[in-house]
């Protein structure tokens, strides 16, 4: 926390205390020029933004919002870093994801910055008889392997440990994680599975393979189900907790359960909230070993995941900015390996570009913004410890309700935890649907005439149980409408913005309709008349003032001319004629495709 200097410099000492109060009524004063009559805590909550889960970020924080001690890196409860060196030695561990035997491609990252392999095996992933092939020139000795198998957790195992074994890899140099995940399958397909044999491994590692986990509690099937952050922290720890019981019933101790988990979270473009995540995570997770009577195993392994949640298909460039500032919030918050998935993940294969712009994602923060150079950069926070704070209380909450439910085994098979996520997602939808949560090149600044980028199929994913949810799926099944229209008319629907007076008086509204109708794949025409704009639909765009005097005779110029729809850019008010409006925190996904079906777009 903050520390005052030992010479007694106090460099605000010359300037008299300010009580919060007065600086509530400066807001409030602002706040009235715009015409909110607000007072006191009224002004200030005024200016606060709503978290997911119910959190809120205040516009000000000070000494006085307590939150706990977060102790010292590598101390109980670890919020400032699992370790007192933190990633200070060489930055943290660059994890590639790969789902095909691409040999080439493997070693190729392992030349360029990469510093260890996650590989999905087996069903959507690379077959398990091919593993050794793929691993084919790999210094495993220097470079960790973390398999992700799913129902074929055990064969996938056995062979990474027969491949060591063949390799001449001495068991106590063999690092990384046999990925062994029953309830994250289970989460994934539906599936239940055995949870002996990754007991079995978990046994086998702690006894032979000191460099070795058995275990990924993965918390991305939660996230990618559209949960909340303290939903995402709640699954993993009932998930963990889940498996220290499997583990203590066969034969391990706590601290040697603990030993074989690895834990895995998304990385959002919200940095501060990912942050204040894996700090809570980590303090959460301490407090479970705590009780379970082994403080001192409490420090958490993390494995952190640009969020595939947040990428796009549109515009896909931008997932380059989403994922360095999701991976800037990965090493800021404490993550020991992160993955950058390529900014064409969502479209298919990733190519040998993407491939590299996502490793040199972490090099560059890593090696020229030297942003591993400093333990818990944003410690001390005032802000970020109470959003730690509040986060980890949710966190705890909702691991609470899992366990009153019988546990996350019996949460996943009674379908209370996917209506939980799904509430949650579906107040998330609707946000974006009303474009309060933007997605730049998807809901705002669309680029209609942007060239498709082109991929080859990637190996289907994992399905059955959870839903994968994206944030531009509403507007993507719109672009596609528009798509298929334009190839079988030759043209994209239209329509047409009937600006109003001078552009100081229409721009702002002209460029609002634009960017809105773009987002459903409608084709904006500003040029010309209506008759000649080839469009059956108008939108007047001008200010209040004009409204007044020249909406009414506009809109019936317009019918005249044959538009069958006519919208006004504003507030709705009393315009006669004027069929809808369009405005900031419209249904902009209801708008376009009522707007799509009356032009004949089908589904």
């Amino acid at each position: 926390m903050t520390v005052l200097p030992d010479d007694g410099l106090e460099l605000a000492g010359e300037f008299p205390d300010v009580p919060h109060e007065q600086w509530q009524r400066l807001v409030a004063g602002v706040l009235r020029r715009s015409g909110k009559d607000v007072e006191g805590a009224a002004a200030e909550e005024a200016l606060s933004t709503a978290l997911e889960g119910g959190l809120r970020t205040r516009p000000l924080y000070t000494a006085h919002d307590s939150a706990p001690e977060p102790g010292l890196p590598g101390f109980a409860p670890f919020v400032r870093g699992a370790r007192a060196e933190g990633n200070t030695v060489g930055g943290w561990d660059v994890r590639q994801r790969h789902t095909v035997a691409d040999r080439d491609a493997v070693l190729g990252d392992l030349e360029n910055g990469v510093t260890s392999l996650w590989l999905t095996v087996g069903e959507g992933g690379i077959a398990v008889p091919d593993l050794g092939r793929v691993l084919d020139g790999v210094y495993l000795d220097l470079a960790p392997v973390v398999l992700d198998a799913g129902r074929d957790a055990e064969p996938a195992a056995r062979e990474l440990l027969r491949v060591y074994e063949e390799r001449g890899v001495a068991r106590d140099a063999a690092r990384g994680n046999l990925g062994a995940d029953p309830l994250g399958h289970e989460a994934r397909t539906g599936q239940r599975c055995d949870t002996a044999p990754a007991a079995e491994l978990a046994r086998l590692c702690a006894g032979e393979y000191p460099g070795l986990r058995a275990l990924t509690v993965d918390a991305l099937p939660y996230h990618e189900a559209g949960g909340s952050a303290a939903q995402e922290l709640g699954c993993s720890l009932a998930t963990g907790v889940a498996y220290l019981r499997e583990l203590a019933g066969a034969g391990l101790d706590v601290e040697q359960a603990c030993g074989q988990l690895e834990f895995r979270y998304a990385a959002t473009a919200d940095q501060f909230l990912t942050i204040a995540k894996l700090r809570a995570a980590r303090r959460l997770w301490a407090r479970v070993a705590e009780v379970c009577g082994a403080p001192r195993a409490g420090a958490q392994l993390q494995h952190v995941v640009t969020s595939p949640v947040m990428m796009t298909r549109r515009d896909p460039w931008v997932n380059m900015l989403r994922s360095t500032i999701a991976t800037l919030a990965a090493g800021a918050g404490g993550a020991d390996a992160v993955t950058v998935l390529p900014f064409d993940h969502a479209l298919g294969l990733p190519d040998a570009f993407a491939r590299r712009i996502a490793r040199n994602t972490s090099t560059i923060l890593i090696e020229e913004s030297h942003l591993a150079r400093v333990i818990d950069p944003a410690g001390g926070s005032w802000y970020v410890e109470r959003l730690t704070d509040e986060l980890a209380h949710a966190g705890w909450e909702f691991f609470q309700r899992i366990e009153r439910l019988g546990g996350m085994p019996a949460a996943l098979r009674s379908g209370d935890l996917e209506r939980d996520l799904a509430e949650t997602w579906q107040a998330r939808a609707g946000l974006l649907a009303k474009r309060r949560e933007p997605i730049t090149g998807v809901s705002e600044f669309p680029f209609l005439a942007e060239k498709p980028v082109v991929r080859a199929s990637a190996p289907e994913p994992r399905s059955g149980g959870l839903p994968r949810v994206r944030r531009d799926e509403a507007y993507e099944a719109l672009r596609a409408r528009s798509d298929a229209h334009l190839a079988a008319t030759g043209s994209r629907p239209r329509v047409f913005l009937a600006a109003l007076g001078p552009a100081a008086a229409h721009t702002a509204r002209l460029t609002f309709a634009s960017n809105l109708f773009q987002a459903g794949g409608i084709e904006p025409v500003m040029d010309g008349t209506f008759e000649e704009s080839g469009a059956t639909e108008a939108v007047l765009c001008s200010s209040d003032a004009l409204y007044a005097e020249q909406a009414e005779a506009a809109v019936r110029d317009l019918k005249a001319a044959g538009a069958r729809h006519v919208f006004l850019a504003g507030r709705p008010g009393e315009y006669p004629g004027v069929d809808a409006y369009v405005f900031a925190g419209c249904d902009a996904v209801a708008v376009l495709s009522a707007t799509l079906d009356r032009m004949g777009v089908v589904s």
